[in-house]
Order: structure tokens, then C-alpha cells, then sequence
């Protein structure tokens, strides 16, 4: 039977998608990229705030059309599942089955359960507040990262070093969907990163929801360095970055890794969420706004060319206008190269769902709107500073039109950050899509950067 895949969420869930697609794979099932021409469509499901349940929610509704059509089977998975198990299966019939995040140990048995029509009762006498219990969630078996089909291209890939989170901010319900933080074994991870390498990935991307906890759970000490300077011996590796470094996680020893070796990716991605204290400390973050005032310094004076990405809440519960005032002070001055922001949204089960001083919608939006209008102009000062710089470029595509080729620095997250434009002037020059190249920057283009070959 052909199947379909349909990936929504974060890079985490993507990595559990392709782990799926290796299974059927394995199972010697055809991959289509055509939800019309599959007979088993397979939804992996995002959670985490209002509008991605409202993205997948509309996703299995639109996909569940097809069943009247051709698809046989309907499956759906992931993070909303985990969540609302019991109300999905009220709420939408047409889907044959619901894996949660804890049934990915057997999640192949389920699917062989389904398609055999041997499909397992379902339970009356569930426990509909599963959301408030946080257990370790099993992660994906070795082979099954192993085989996973990359969806990303020939560049790059998502490596997951951990599944889970235990920070708890009062905010998320990351903790209640996926666990608390359980590592990977080191050797397993270096054994999926050769693997990459050999099939030609040029670049690891390491995730996890808190990369800086990695090794914590189980060696006793964060590993993260050790990590990062082991899959830097891979030969075939040009470039590794890491995202989602929380800032109490960020030491000496990981700033120096990213100063000193040459195939780490000078860029910090340091989720801070807001500077006033008081918000900090209703969200039960870990750091307070000296902290992160000093790291923020520490960082540039240790690499002058670093990139600083982060990501902020505004109207969160009690954030009056001083607070905000206060937030709006340090963005300008702390000039992030990158910045995105979130309107807080009130998630069931969640801590913050219960606290006083709830903002009205209308303001949450006007205080993002002047958040990002201030770091567009911060952004648009940090891309002229660029032009004259000579940067080493991956090139990964061409315009349809053949006067550009398209690629990113070393500095830039793929689909995340802004793209360069290589002017194609020498039109006998080789095809150089998938292969990095020396070029000078000579002009910008809103989030983007126009550049010359040297």
C-alpha cells in the first residue's frame, strides 16, 4: 500500500516522522508525497499552543475527506495525542487510530494492528487528567533513529539527543506531553551521526528541548561539550549547531567549544522569555535579568562574531506595563541579531492556566507588534553591518529563473533564519547547489542577504 505523511510541528516531531517513514519503509510500504495517491495517511501532531492544535485538529479533518475517496487508513500521532487522547476519539471517528507519544515503544505494533483489522479494544475507564502526570516517555529504539528517512534534503539533518523536558515552566505543557528530559546514550548518538555523514550530511543540528541538559539524567553531569567535540572528529561533518540552550545551562566550557572549534556553528540559541524578575519568576525560569544580562555579555566579548538568536513572551499572566517597558528597554539595547515572539497562550493543565492578572488579547498583540517592530529595525542595521563581509555559503538551490543561486552561512538555521542570494552572473560556471562556496555580500533584501561569488 502506498502511505502519506504529513509532518506538523517542531524539528523534534519531524525526527519522529521520519523514524516512521523507516518503518513502513523497512516493511517495504511505498512512500508517497501525495495525500490523494496514498491508501494510509499518517499525521504527526503538534500541541503545544492554540493555534498548532488548531492547525492539526483542521489537518485530520481535511486529511479525513481522503477516506471517503481512496485512503483506507487513518493515523494520527504525536504531541495533540498525547494530550487529548480520549476527546480526539470522541471527536473525530474517522481516524482509525490515535499513537500516543508513551505507546512509541510498540507504535509498530499498532500500526501492524490496524492493518491486519486487528485492531485493539479501546479502554472506557481511562484517566482523563493523564495530562498532570509526568512520566518518562519511551524514546524511539536505536534502530529506529537509525533508519529514519531524512526529509530535509542533502545538507542537513535534525539529530535528537534527548526527548522530554523537566524544567517546568509554569507556561508549558511540554513536561505533561512528552515527560521529563531523557537523554540518549553518547555512543548511539555518534553511531546515528557517521551514519548521516556517510549518507552525505553536511551539517548536524542537535535538539532536544533543553540541549544544555543533555547527559544530566544519565552520566550525572551535563555532556553536551563532549558531544558536540566527539561528532566534530566525523570527517565528513562541515558544520554542527545546537538549538535551544537554555541560559542557567550555558558554562565556560560550551561557550569555549563554540569559540575554538571550526565546525561549530558560532550562534546561541538561548530561549530567555522575558527580562523583568517578576514575570521570570511566575514563569519558574531559572535565571533573573543580571544573569542573563552577564551571559549575554560573556558571550560577545568571548566571540566577537557570534550570532544570538532568542525567543520572548509577551502578555503573560500579571506582565503589567512596566514589565513590558522594561522588556522593550533591554531588546533595544541587547540588539539580538535574531528574535521571535509569542503572544503567551493559556494551555489546560498548566500552572500559569491558574494565575491571576490574565492580559486582554488586544493588548498582548499591540505589545508583539511594538516587540517586532523594534527588532525589525535592529534586524535590518544587523544585515548592513554585513555587506563588504566575505562569508562561506552552503548552497542548497536555485531560482526557478536560474539568476540566483540559494544557499545560507554558517550563521543562519535552516527555515528558520534568513537565506543569501548568489547572483549567477557566469553562466558557464559548474552547478553548485549542494556544495559551499566563498562569496562577498553586496546589498540586503528585507531578511536576506545579495551576494557576489569571489
Amino acid at each position: 500500500m502506498n502511505v502519506g505523511f504529513i509532518s506538523l510541528g517542531c524539528s523534534k516531531n519531524l525526527i519522529d516522522t521520519e523514524a516512521t517513514i523507516g518503518l513502513f519503509k523497512k516493511n517495504n510500504f511505498k512512500i508517497v508525497n501525495e495525500e490523494s495517491k496514498a491508501d494510509i495517511l499518517v499525521i504527526n501532531t503538534c500541541g503545544f499552543i492554540e493555534t498548532a492544535k488548531e492547525e492539526a485538529i483542521n489537518t485530520i479533518l481535511e486529511m479525513s475527506e481522503y477516506k471517503k475517496k481512496k485512503c483506507k487508513y487513518l493515523i494520527v500521532m504525536g504531541c495533540l495525542v498525547q494530550r487529548y487522547y480520549e476527546e480526539l476519539i470522541k471527536l473525530i471517528p474517522e481516524v482509525d487510530l490515535f499513537i500516543k507519544i508513551d505507546e512509541y515503544d510498540i507504535l509498530w505494533k499498532k500500526i501492524e494492528d490496524l492493518i491486519k483489522r486487528d485492531i485493539v479494544e479501546k479502554s472506557k475507564n481511562k484517566d482523563t487528567n493523564k495530562i498532570l502526570k509526568i512520566e518518562p516517555m519511551p524514546l524511539l529504539k536505536q534502530e529506529e533513529f537509525i533508519n529514519r528517512v531524512i526529509t530535509t534534503g542533502k545538507n542537513y539533518a535534525y539529530l535528537k539527543i534527548g526527548e522530554g523536558c523537566s524544567n517546568k515552566c509554569t507556561y508549558c505543557a511540554i513536561p505533561y506531553i512528552r515527560g521529563p528530559f531523557v537523554s540518549r546514550k553518547k555512543e548511539d548518538i555518534i553511531e546515528e551521526a557517521k551514519k548521516l555523514a556517510d549518507e552525505g550530511i553536511k551539517e548536524i543540528i542537535l535538539i532536544a528541548q533543553d540541549t544544555t541538559k543533555y547527559g544530566i539524567d544519565i552520566y550525572g553531569e551535563c555532556k553536551l561539550v563532549d558531544l558536540i567535540e566527539e561528532i566534530s572528529k566525523i570527517k565528513k561533518i562541515k558544520w554542527i549547531r545546537f538549538l535551544y540552550s537554555y541560559p542557567e545551562g550555558i558554562t565556560e566550557e560550551l561557550i569555549d567549544v563554540v569559540k575554538n572549534n571550526k565546525k561549530v556553528a558560532k550562534y546561541f540559541d538561548i530561549p530567555i522569555q522575558h527580562i523583568s524578575d517578576k514575570v521570570l519568576k511566575r514563569m519558574n525560569r531559572k535565571t533573573n535579568k543580571h544573569e542573563i544580562q552577564e551571559l549575554i555579555k560573556k558571550i560577545r566579548n568571548k566571540i566577537p562574531n557570534v550570532t544570538l538568536r532568542t525567543s520572548l513572551i509577551v502578555g503573560f499572566p500579571g506582565e503589567t506595563n512596566e514589565d513590558f517597558e522594561e522588556l522593550t528597554k533591554f531588546v533595544e539595547v541587547a540588539k539580538f541579531d535574531k528574535l521571535g515572539t509569542f503572544m503567551y497562550s493559556k494551555e489546560e493543565g498548566t500552572p500559569a492556566e491558574k494565575l491571576p492578572g490574565h492580559v486582554h488579547g488586544n493588548t498582548k498583540k499591540s505589545r508583539y507588534k511594538k516587540i517586532m517592530s523594534i527588532q525589525q529595525q535592529i534586524s535590518r542595521n544587523n544585515l548592513e553591518n554585513k555587506i563588504n563581509k566575505i562569508y562561506e555559503v552552503l548552497v542548497e538551490d536555485i531560482t526557478f529563473d536560474g539568476k540566483f543561486y540559494v544557499g545560507r552561512t554558517m550563521q543562519d538555521v535552516p527555515e528558520i533564519d534568513g537565506l543569501v542570494y548568489i547572483k549567477n552572473t557566469d553562466k558557464e560556471k559548474d552547478n553548485v547547489v549542494n556544495s559551499f562556496v566563498k562569496c562577498r555580500i553586496v546589498e540586503i533584501s528585507n531578511y536576506d542577504l545579495i551576494a557576489e561569488f569571489i
